[in-house]
């Protein structure tokens, strides 16, 4: 099993940059592709951004694509998301996910996910 924990929200203006963090428990962190999802109020939960297992591909909704970077560290069982030009639609509940399954096609659905964490949340003000 694995719990993660969402740490870093908090409220910007927009054009500000937030670092969002996961921590990971658990010593497998390594063999789990990890994924960043948002829900703002009303809405349906959607894909952010998602990183393999090595770090070595990554992948990023348009709508954050050139804006968001997502990285992570193995060695200390953490996964982040470096948001930068912030806008107020970016306002959501973000979550980190974490699965094993590999196969690309998925990583877009949140029902593939093994793994959520509780959600931090960002509000962006115009």
């Amino acid at each position: 099993q694995v719990q993660l924990v969402e740490s870093g929200g908090g409220l910007v203006q927009a054009g500000g940059s937030l670092r969002l963090s996961c921590a990971a428990s658990g010593r497998t962190f390594s063999t789990y592709a990890m994924g960043w999802f948002r829900q703002a109020p009303g809405k349906e939960r959607e894909f952010v951004a998602y990183i393999t297992r090595s770090g070595g591909a990554r992948y990023y909704a348009d709508s954050v694509k050139g804006r968001f970077t997502i990285s992570r560290d193995n060695a200390k069982n953490t996964v982040s998301l470096q948001m930068n030009s912030l806008k107020p639609e970016d306002t959501a509940v973000y979550y980190c996910a974490a699965r094993q399954l590999m196969t690309m096609s998925t990583i877009y659905d949140v029902t593939k996910y093994d793994y959520w964490g509780q959600g931090t949340q960002v509000t962006v003000s115009s």
